[in-house]
């Protein structure tokens, strides 16, 4: 049975902040595929470093982890999946609105979620508490 993606890259690397460059870079490189323009470049970046960042910062916290990036391309979009064994979101709606940050010590802006859903066509959160977290995000190449 064929898939209904063209490729599939998957990506795992311990929850250190020095990490976050890394994914970025070979999200980026992976999507470059589809040739897409600058700007939707730029797009997936940051996207990519907004959700990896939540899942070191918020996720994994002092304790170090496992983040997964699972891409697959189609032949006019990418599916990017973020995940973490971390400690999950109690209140995904509370989290996904602007402003709320669990972290304003660490002067965070809590605008993680709303930077990703301007800059992804779909966002999906799940979480369960004690279990982790899954970001799935989606962009259309025009």
């Amino acid at each position: 049975m064929k898939n209904v993606y063209e490729n599939e890259m998957k990506l795992e690397f311990l929850s250190k902040s020095n990490n976050e460059s890394f994914a970025r870079i070979t999200v980026a490189a992976f999507a470059a595929q589809l040739d897409p323009t600058i700007e939707e470049i730029s797009d997936i970046k940051t996207a990519v470093s907004e959700a990896v960042t939540n899942s070191i910062i918020h996720g994994y916290e002092e304790n170090e982890g496992i983040v997964k990036i699972e891409c697959k391309l189609f032949a006019n979009s990418i599916e990017i999946e973020i995940s973490d064994k971390g400690k999950g979101i109690e209140n995904i709606e509370k989290a996904r609105q602007a402003l709320y940050t669990s972290k304003p010590e660490l002067e965070r802006s809590g605008m993680g979620f709303t930077i990703m859903e301007s800059f992804m066509d779909e966002v999906k959160i799940e979480s369960v508490v004690g279990l982790g977290t899954k970001v799935k995000k989606k962009k259309k190449i025009k």
